[in-house]
């Protein structure tokens, strides 16, 4: 299967998800991206090695790359390799001295780990063309990791796909519903109805 080579473009405050982070991430040299919703926790891990900010004390991120390098081990490169239920699957691909080994790990665990051993972070090409959206890079440009607020307006998030459901599983996709309900938001509420229905 065909490899395309991702960059990180931007991280926002997700709208579909309280409390998540939208991670969109882009083909390298080319106009689509992927956006995945992530948590807080790991959005942070990310924003930190991204900026290459100075921490007092290392985060669980940073103890195992020290630990893999005392083992000499490397993580040489990243790749997102499939789709359940709208929850994105990594591997990590890592090598010692007598061997290499894939290892399995979240999307945003495999990408603060990609940051931290400077390696590649890879999709394959049936995964961008099923799930990745164009954007039109003169009239929507991104905010940069490193902006304080994270903030992305709604029209950016329709045209990124971050409305989109199709990328949430079912059991969060039934809770955003009855949120979207409880707020009255029944437009965002019938796209959700909409996505559930298609799943059945």
């Amino acid at each position: 299967m065909k490899k395309v080579k991702l960059e990180i473009i931007a991280l926002s405050f997700s709208q579909t998800q309280s409390g998540a982070y939208a991670l969109v991430l882009g083909e390298a040299n080319g106009k689509r991206r992927l956006p995945i919703i992530i948590g807080g926790y790991e959005a942070q891990a990310i924003a930190v090695e991204f900026e290459k900010l100075k921490l007092t004390r290392p985060m669980t991120h940073d103890l195992l790359k020290t630990f893999a390098e005392s083992f000499n081990i490397v993580i040489t490169e990243v790749i997102i390799y499939k789709i359940v239920e709208g929850i994105f699957h990594a591997k990590l691909l890592a090598n010692n001295v007598q061997q290499s080994i894939e290892i399995d790990a979240r999307t945003s665990d495999a990408i603060a780990l990609a940051l931290r051993f400077n390696c590649p972070i890879y999709t394959y090409e049936s995964i961008l063309s099923s799930y990745g959206v164009v954007l039109d890079e003169e009239n929507n440009k991104l905010e940069s990791i490193g902006e304080a607020s994270l903030e992305v307006e709604e029209n950016k998030n329709d045209m990124l796909g971050l409305n989109d459901f199709s990328h949430v599983n079912t059991q969060d996709l039934q809770m955003l519903l009855q949120s979207a309900l409880e707020e009255e938001d029944y437009e965002k509420a019938s796209r959700i109805r909409d996505e559930l229905n298609d799943r059945q």
